[in-house]
């Protein structure tokens, strides 16, 4: 199993940072989880051209998480030689945005279902949407995907995914605070990915920007680096993988981050920009 970290960034724009999105590759498979901004160039980075791209998998609608989903799905469209169904799994909700995505994109759909004829034999854009809840699990071929809530709120409901395939368990964590299902989904984890913030420079950096208030509400609804690291300690996960850094981490700066984390989980500490990957 191999997880790449696609976008480590946050809803803030970054000129280093593609928004959150990360790939799990095993069985031949290619799953995507979540899909904010420049996810298409960030797979292409990793080597893994759209029509590749088996499933997408969200944790939730926030819009920094599904802001390119447009992107994911006109590009495997067009750029693949059949007319394969994209399936998307999300939580409850998710079939309501993605008809609106769809609306939004169908004129461009129409243009180019006039200019390609194969495109318009194949019947146009397809999706299936799958509505899943924490209890849910089922395959994709080899993976095995159970589904786990996450604390999020007020955004809700919010979701987590853990893949398992030989032997190997990744824990996908998306936006959340620690809670009895983000436990669940850890447990004994072989990688356990998980967005973060810096709650010492959010407080420091809020009075000096205009929406400041603002920013001080993230602090609520997202784990910091130590609640992360103690998530991963107390449920005996082998290595740690930081995701989402809010604010962005300046260049040279992982060590600070890495150190946080350090005061509270032994094991291994993975810290890097897009497209840092592990492999089991």
């Amino acid at each position: 199993m191999k997880i790449t970290l696609l976008g480590t960034g946050s809803p803030l724009p970054s000129v280093t940072c593609a928004g959150p999105s990360t790939l799990v590759q095993a069985d031949n498979q290619f799953i995507l989880v979540d899909a904010g901004r420049s996810v298409v160039p960030r797979l292409l980075g990793a080597g893994v051209p759209l029509p590749f791209v088996g499933a997408v998998f969200l944790t939730h609608l926030h819009s920094d998480h599904i802001c390119d989903l447009n992107d994911v799905i006109t590009t495997r469209w067009i750029s693949s030689p059949a007319a394969t169904p994209l399936p998307i799994y999300g939580p409850i909700g998710t079939k309501k945005m993605i008809d609106g995505l769809l609306a939004m994109l169908s004129q461009d759909e129409s243009y180019r279902l006039d200019h390609h004829d194969d495109l318009r034999a194949a019947g146009g854009m397809k999706v299936e949407v799958h509505e899943i809840e924490a209890g849910h699990t089922f395959s994709i071929g080899e993976v095995k995907i159970s589904v786990h809530a996450t604390d999020h709120r007020p955004v809700a409901p919010t979701i987590g995914f853990r893949f398992e395939h030989a032997g190997v368990v990744a824990a996908l964590a998306g936006d959340t605070i620690p809670c009895d299902g983000l436990y669940e989904m850890c447990q004994d984890a072989d990688f356990y990915v998980q967005t973060v913030i810096r709650e010492d420079q959010v407080r420091a950096f809020a009075p000096l920007v205009p929406t400041g208030e603002r920013f001080l509400d993230i602090i609520d609804y997202h784990s910091t680096v130590q609640q992360a690291a103690q998530t991963a300690t107390k449920c005996n996960v082998k290595s740690l993988v930081l995701t989402h850094f809010v604010p962005a981490i300046q260049p040279g700066g992982e060590a600070e981050w890495h150190a946080m984390a350090a005061e509270h989980f032994s094991g291994e500490i993975v810290i890097g920009p897009d497209l840092t990957f592990v492999e089991k």
